[in-house]
């Protein structure tokens, strides 16, 4: 096989349709638009419209709240954390959010970092964040450790 020699599958590829260049190809004069309207005209986007009527999307009722201020932590996980201590990437004793960052456990801290109950902690650590579950801090009294909520550091 040569460079020259290649193809593409029969039938994977479609020329585009040129539209209105002349009668012979089935697709000139008005281009497939029909005769006259707003849509046979260039430049027209009418989405949502309906000719007047008041169109779906606001006839229907809104619901639902976005607060504009609201907090995101970064979550982890009691599994994880273990894992990262089996791995020698944490130590057990201490462990605050900026040891989780240094280890890489967590990217960044945003509003502070939360720690959820998913998976299980063996090791003995005293944990202090920003925000835990309850059942996380169950989890790591249960190992013999301590999770500690912390309030957020005022910048």
């Amino acid at each position: 096989m040569k460079l020259n020699e290649l193809r593409d599958n029969p039938g994977a590829t479609k020329a585009r349709k040129r539209v209105g260049r002349g009668p012979g190809s089935g697709t000139g004069k008005m281009g497939g638009r029909g005769i006259k309207g707003q849509k046979s005209r260039s430049g027209v986007a009418i989405k949502g419209y309906e000719g007047g009527q008041m169109p779906l999307y606001q006839r229907l009722p809104k619901r639902g709240f976005n607060k504009p201020n609201r907090k995101a932590f970064a979550v982890v996980n009691l599994g994880l954390i273990q894992k990262f201590i089996d791995d020698k990437k944490l130590e057990a004793g201490d462990i605050t959010e900026d040891t989780l960052i240094a280890s890489g456990l967590v990217r960044r801290k945003l509003d502070g970092i939360r720690v959820l109950a998913k998976g299980e902690l063996t090791a003995k650590a005293t944990i202090t964040v920003t925000g835990a579950s309850k059942s996380a801090i169950e989890a790591v009294a249960k190992a013999g450790g301590s999770l500690t909520v912390a309030a957020p550091a005022a910048e």
